[in-house]
């Protein structure tokens, strides 16, 4: 069994400005949590499936991909679940609300064992999380509210992560129909 997730992967260029910010949490809090997967926001959450059916898995990404279009995504400066998770916040969007909605409705009937998620969806690009202790969220968090971080960029595709035991490889990335 390995674990997998599905995710919108940010660009190389925006993923090496978030990698500096992920850099600064482990050289001053030791925060490495956060360095196990590239810049990402997450559309299908962590789940375990069998190696076996990861080209069917892929198979279906690419035919769920087929169906979506290009859409730009916009970052609103920093945000927080308190007192343990510092991200990027994303704007509102209703291109991306629809991937989720479709990619939930899409493979919540097939056989890899992916779960409907019940929380409501949060689009973040995470900076730190559960290795962030409360004492160091309180010291830090006022540095991140203070700054920003402003971009857009085109979504293309989707991503498939898989876990190799220590971090997550982008391991394919299916490609939206550019109509």
């Amino acid at each position: 069994m390995n674990m997998y997730y599905i995710a919108i992967v940010l660009p190389q260029a925006l993923n090496e400005k978030v990698l500096a910010l992920k850099q600064y949490m482990l050289q001053k809090y030791n925060c490495k949590v956060g360095l196990k997967s590239p810049a990402h926001i997450t559309i299908i959450p962590p789940f375990w499936m069998e190696g076996e059916k990861e080209n069917a898995l892929i198979d279906s990404m690419d035919s769920l991909s087929r169906l979506m279009q290009t859409f730009s995504i916009q970052t609103d400066n920093f945000s927080s679940f308190k007192p343990r998770t510092i991200f990027i916040a994303v704007k509102e969007n209703d291109q991306l609300k629809a991937v989720k909605k479709l990619a939930d409705d899409y493979f919540s009937d097939k056989e890899y064992n992916i779960k409907r998620e019940n929380r409501l969806f949060h689009p973040h690009i995470t900076i730190a999380t559960r290795d962030l202790f409360k004492k160091d969220f309180a010291e830090v968090w006022p540095y991140f509210e203070s700054k920003e971080f402003l971009v857009t960029w085109e979504v293309e595709g989707l991503s498939l992560l898989r876990h190799n035991k220590k971090n997550w490889d982008v391991i394919h990335t299916s490609q939206f129909n550019n109509l």
